[in-house]
């Protein structure tokens, strides 16, 4: 499979310069139709009940993909489907089980920040006289022969 670079090279070694046109006219075209859309979403939304009927809108109204609504959106594809599959979040209960894991979630990431990493440890290294003159542990445990069965 040849790419497109050597694809051009060969139509500027044979002279076709219509061709060539060609080609620079689609690539101006492609790159008028580009967006400047960031990737993927740094953080996620936090999921209410709005969000969820929302969810459920896009994907009773639209042929779009969970992937796709939970992009367009900008939450986690895992959150879309409890929404269609379960009915998760359709209801502003702070007492419902996705409400509780989600706050209990958030002060465990908050604990986490808060405490400080303990400091590594500088890891001792051998040298390679030392790694030689350093004994093999021995190893206490029986060995099985097939003779003793």
């Amino acid at each position: 499979m040849t790419t497109l670079k050597e694809f051009e090279d060969a139509l500027r070694e044979q002279g076709m310069n219509m061709a060539l046109a060609i080609l620079e006219k689609l690539r101006e075209r492609d790159r008028s139709k580009r967006s400047l859309a960031p990737a993927r979403r740094i953080t996620g939304r936090k999921m209410t009940p709005e969000l969820a009927r929302r969810i459920l809108e896009l994907h009773g109204t639209t042929e779009m993909t969970q992937q796709e609504i939970a992009f367009q959106l900008g939450v986690n594809q895992g959150r879309v489907n409890e929404v269609i599959k379960r009915g998760k979040w359709l209801h502003d209960d702070p007492n419902a089980p996705e409400a509780i894991a989600r706050d209990k979630a958030k002060a465990r990431m908050a604990s986490v920040d808060d405490r400080k990493r303990p400091e590594r440890r500088a890891m001792k290294t051998l040298s390679s006289s030392q790694k030689k003159s350093a004994k093999p542990k021995s190893n206490n445990q029986a060995q099985l022969l097939l003779g003793d069965l």
